[in-house]
């Protein structure tokens, strides 16, 4: 089998993250090897894991034995336990995020892996992180953008960028980021862009393809379904946010080399998924990914996209 190169480019999207490592699965099968690795929120999760040479089955495992719902609900009900509404306005979020910082982190050094500088080539890191920065109100590409902060970008750690790009609104608490005696606050980098598939590209012709993993759903709102509560209120907003912003503008130039991951339904914090939900969504991954490599043909998208 002949080496095959590719960047990557995974879309945010919660626990539908799966769908990104079943696709992943796939394509190693068929003997791609990744170069650059670039995502949003779940997708960095990804992008950092590919990035220190773990395989798509080992993070599958990772990620399908990682408790989740545990998570949610141990930190939820800790913070409702307090009974004081004003704690989500100071705290700005409910779920800390230490805990997948830590299981990121130490994942890492399984590989010897901690800063950005362990994960670059001749003095560029090969992963780039989504986040938003919502005090300055602009895109960060981390680690170069750190760069603004007066933070030495390559010595900037990877699990800290992970949770910065995984702080979905209101129940993350967000990140703040230090630097010349003021802060921002970091949060969840699909707000602003959610499927950055640009990020690799060149003005040349470019020696091997960028693939864009990307999860698709017609979405049907809660509210639609009756349920008008607050916390049913404040999902909708979360999944409009973080799922409606750039589906509908995703460019013909960039769509066929897109693989679209059907999510079944599945929303972005639904934790509490089923074994049965968790396979389901890992196949719809390797599936579409099977379906786009048998239309996929590099010379005729340069050709046709990139001459």
């Amino acid at each position: 089998m002949f080496l095959l190169i590719a960047d990557c480019v995974f879309e945010g999207g919660g626990i539908k993250g799966i769908g990104l490592v079943g696709a992943v699965c796939y394509l190693e099968e068929k003997g791609y090897k990744w170069n650059k690795l670039a995502g949003t929120s779940a997708g960095a999760i990804v992008a950092s894991l590919l990035s220190a040479n773990y395989s798509g089955n080992e993070i599958k495992k990772m990620i399908f034995d990682f408790d989740f719902e545990n998570i949610f609900i141990k930190e939820t009900s800790a913070f409702l336990s307090a009974k004081n509404p004003i704690n989500l306005f100071i705290e700005k979020g409910i779920i800390s995020g230490n805990l997948i910082e830590n299981w990121i982190r130490n994942i890492l050094l399984n590989k010897s892996i901690s800063t950005f500088k362990d994960v670059s080539l001749n003095g560029e890191s090969r992963l780039k992180i989504i986040a938003s920065d919502i005090t300055r109100q602009e895109l960060l590409i981390l680690p170069d953008d750190l760069i603004k902060y007066n933070i030495e970008p390559l010595n900037f750690e990877i699990a800290k960028a992970v949770r910065m790009s995984i702080s979905i609104p209101f129940l993350f608490k967000p990140v703040k980021l230090k630097y010349n005696n003021t802060f921002s606050y970091i949060i969840d980098g699909g707000i602003l862009s959610n499927y950055p598939v640009w990020i690799f590209d060149v003005q040349s012709k470019p020696r091997w393809p960028t693939f864009g993993f990307k999860l698709i759903e017609p979405n049907v709102s809660k509210t639609f379904l009756g349920k008008t509560d607050f916390i049913s209120y404040t999902l909708d907003i979360i999944n409009t946010l973080l799922s409606k912003n750039e589906e509908i503008y995703v460019k013909e130039k960039d769509w066929v080399r897109t693989i679209p991951i059907p999510t079944l339904g599945i929303k972005t914090i639904e934790f509490n998924l089923s074994e049965k939900k968790k396979k389901a969504l890992f196949e719809s991954g390797y599936n579409s990914a099977k379906k786009f490599l048998d239309s996929w043909n590099f010379e005729k998208y340069v050709l046709t996209y990139r001459k």
